[in-house]
């Protein structure tokens, strides 16, 4: 099958530190390609340490590709809430940063109605959900050591938020 001609979408997801977070999605099925990246900040094409000082306001996240045939937007944000605990506001295991935000980028009306009828039917069931819901701005592919990280330093899915 000639690959300019699957029809894909976008998703960017914000889950803590996005080397986890791309290796769970590289891993869903429909996914095409993953990015790791910086989103929601102040500053034009940052970089990491910029991102880490916390004076750029960015989000570590994750570009997904995927095909619509293969998968939903819907079930890669059930995917994506299921990888993290998003009552944790600005933080993951190892420390608080706003860059290990939760937060869902949406790129259209149709994601991020999607976004926000998951969010309130995990608050319909008690669940504590403080994941932001933010229209997509500049997305700035992180260095080149970050992307898909796991696959070059051979670690798997239990090592996904050990301290950097």
């Amino acid at each position: 099958m000639n690959s300019s001609l699957v029809k894909t979408e976008k998703a960017i997801f914000a889950a803590g530190c996005f080397w986890g977070v791309e290796d769970s999605f590289q891993k869903a099925k429909g996914v095409l390609s993953t990015v790791a990246g910086y989103i929601g900040g102040n500053k034009v094409n940052p970089t990491y340490q910029q991102v880490c000082s916390g004076q750029t306001d960015h989000a570590e996240a994750v570009e997904v590709v995927f095909d619509p045939s293969e998968t939903s937007y819907e079930t890669l944000a059930k995917h994506f809430f299921e990888i993290h605990n998003p009552a944790l506001i600005n933080r993951e295991s190892n420390g608080k940063r706003s860059q290990y935000r939760s937060a869902i980028f949406y790129i259209n009306d149709e994601q991020k109605l999607i976004a926000e009828n998951l969010i309130e039917l995990l608050r319909n069931k008690n669940f504590e959900a403080g994941t932001e819901i933010t229209p997509a701005g500049a997305f700035y592919k992180a260095e080149e050591y970050h992307q898909s990280y796991y696959n070059k330093m051979g670690k798997d899915d239990g090592n996904r938020y050990k301290q950097k």
